[in-house]
């Protein structure tokens, strides 16, 4: 199947201006500036966006800015989930107003909710636009895992026809490949490859904020039958993806860090998050330049 929201998906973080205020132009520049380097598509308000802390006026802002500056040169997927079902309704809405092509919603938390609920708040919020929606599976975060045969019974909805795997269940993943038309995205960034070997959509990626077009040339190495090739630019990316994700720090915070770093826009996290200190601003700004060079 046709990828609906594309292949090489980067989950974008949110630029923030000195004082801590949503910065649009920012937003516009990062975004430009990645689908130029080869996303075919941004994940807004995601984990990776900070939408904890962002208020729904600043998610509805973002994307008619994002929106703005990238024009149908690439997809946009906002990020709505929330614990709340009717929340979530409400930004779905919103978010469709603001020129989203898609949503990305992610397993209710905090409650932990049994799975019959969890698929009944994933129908009312697909019922809720006419917005194609990607599934976000996240256990560590949510608490919750959205189990394969739920995935699998919500696949029948014409508007669900994504998920974002970050279950670390590959075995999971590929029973649902083998059982639904549903396009599924790595959404950890060590499986870009591995879940793309075996039928999976392509990534939503946070390191992409960073090396976007040294991550879409695994895929293209895959789709152009050199998968030697393809193996060996994801092995040369991966101490740097295991220092964004795996640090001990959010990969927001990471990633921002690096962001600051290459003058790109970013700005701080915002509280609780804190930011990045000195030595691992400058191991990442090391390992950059390493997988840049080669």
């Amino acid at each position: 199947m046709t990828p609906p929201f594309g292949r090489a998906l980067c989950a974008m973080i949110t630029p923030f201006t000195t004082s801590g205020a949503l910065d649009l132009d920012g937003a516009q520049r990062l975004a430009a500036h990645l689908v130029a380097q080869g996303c075919d598509g941004l994940v807004l308000s995601g984990t990776t966006g900070e939408s904890p802390t962002t208020t729904d006026a600043e998610k509805s802002a973002l994307i008619a800015a994002v929106r703005e500056a990238v024009a149908d040169r690439a997809s946009i997927v906002a990020g709505i989930g929330t614990p709340d079902t009717r929340h979530t309704v409400d930004l779905a809405r919103e978010a469709e107003k603001a020129g989203a092509d898609g949503l990305l919603v992610v397993a209710p938390y905090y409650s932990r909710p049994p799975q019959d609920a969890i698929e009944a708040h994933f129908r009312e919020i697909a019922d809720a636009s006419e917005l194609p929606l990607m599934l976000y599976d996240i256990p560590n975060r949510t608490g919750v895992r959205v189990e394969p045969e739920t995935i699998l019974r919500l696949s029948a909805h014409p508007r669900i026809v994504a998920v974002k795997d970050c279950s670390y269940d590959f075995l999971a993943a590929q029973k649902v490949l083998a059982r639904a038309d549903l396009a599924y995205y790595a959404g950890c960034d060590e499986h870009n490859l591995a879940l793309y070997a075996v039928g999976g959509a392509g990534y939503v990626s946070t390191v992409s904020n960073v090396v976007p077009a040294r991550l879409r040339a695994v895929l293209d190495a895959f789709d152009a039958g050199d998968t030697a090739q393809a193996a060996r630019l994801q092995q040369q990316a991966t101490p740097l993806i295991e220092a964004i994700m795996s640090a001990g720090l959010p990969g927001t915070v990471t990633t921002k860090a690096l962001l600051t770093a290459l003058d790109l826009p970013a700005g701080p996290v915002r509280a609780p998050l804190r930011p990045a200190g000195p030595a691992t601003t400058d191991a990442l700004v090391t390992l950059h330049a390493d997988l840049t060079r080669t």
